[in-house]
């Protein structure tokens, strides 16, 4: 089986393509790529003290969960691009990429035009970190923690579409919460969660047997965006989230099935 990938470049992303690698035959690897010191460097996240501080807790829980995932594996056909020119590559530059059996978006830029149409077409898969459609948009499990709602972090697997992860939902994978974990490492093991029930269900080939369930937009509780997240918002995630405490209810009532790990 041949499994092409349209990702980043953090160790998460890495992780997962070589997950894929070490199972299948092949692995094609569109990566996008941005800065390796988010609020150090200003990318895709402003540069400043207090993001500096925030994504030093990102990084640590990262490294945590996903320890080692620096280098791609050799045998990965890997196309690095910078974040954003996706839109712009070529359909003879994607080559055999556009061969595979699945294809699977995890952590890359909105995919639109000729693109978008193909993948679309091919049903492929995309990996939402965040609780379709409760949570739509960037920073999905960030703002279900800073609204008090630890119960809908976790992952949509759902089919690629024009929408921002409106496609409809095969299922979710949800983190059971561990004690004395933080925040950061909720929802960092939340992407393992939703990286593990995905190769799961591609290795015993029962993808999909369950149907999809179109989501229902009236339960949308948060749309959010990357200007959204400042300085002022990660302070006060700072300043007031030390520990997962108290109990929830572990699984909502979601629209489809539910993984838990």
């Amino acid at each position: 089986m041949n499994i092409t990938v349209f990702t980043g470049n953090q160790p998460r992303h890495i992780a997962f393509v070589n997950k894929i690698s070490n199972l299948f035959d092949r692995t094609y690897c569109i990566q996008e790529c941005t800065t390796a010191f988010p609020g150090m460097v200003a990318d895709f996240y402003n540069k400043s003290p207090v993001m500096q501080t925030y994504f030093s807790q990102v990084v640590a829980a990262e490294k945590k969960i996903f320890p080692s995932s620096h280098f791609l594996n050799s045998g990965v056909n890997v196309m690095p691009i910078k974040l954003g020119d996706i839109n712009f590559i070529s359909q003879d530059a994607l080559g055999n990429a556009l061969k595979a059996d699945y294809f699977i978006v995890f952590g890359a830029s909105y995919i639109k035009g000729w693109l978008g149409q193909f993948l679309q077409g091919k049903k492929a898969i995309n990996i939402h970190m965040g609780l379709s459609p409760y949570y739509r948009g960037a920073a999905c499990n960030f703002w279900a923690l800073y609204d008090g709602r630890p119960e809908y972090v976790g992952g949509t697997i759902h089919y690629l579409s024009e929408g921002l992860d409106d496609g409809e939902i095969l299922f979710h994978a949800l983190p059971t919460p561990l004690a004395g974990e933080n925040p950061f490492e909720f929802t960092m093991r939340s992407v393992d969660v939703a990286q593990t029930a995905l190769l799961d269900k591609l290795v015993t080939n029962s993808l999909g047997q369950g149907g999809a369930t179109q989501q229902n937009a009236n339960l949308l509780l948060r749309y959010s965006k990357n200007k959204d997240f400042t300085d002022a918002v990660a302070q006060e995630f700072l300043d007031r989230t030390t520990d997962l405490k108290g109990s929830y209810s572990l699984y909502p009532d979601l629209l489809a099935p539910v993984f838990g790990y």
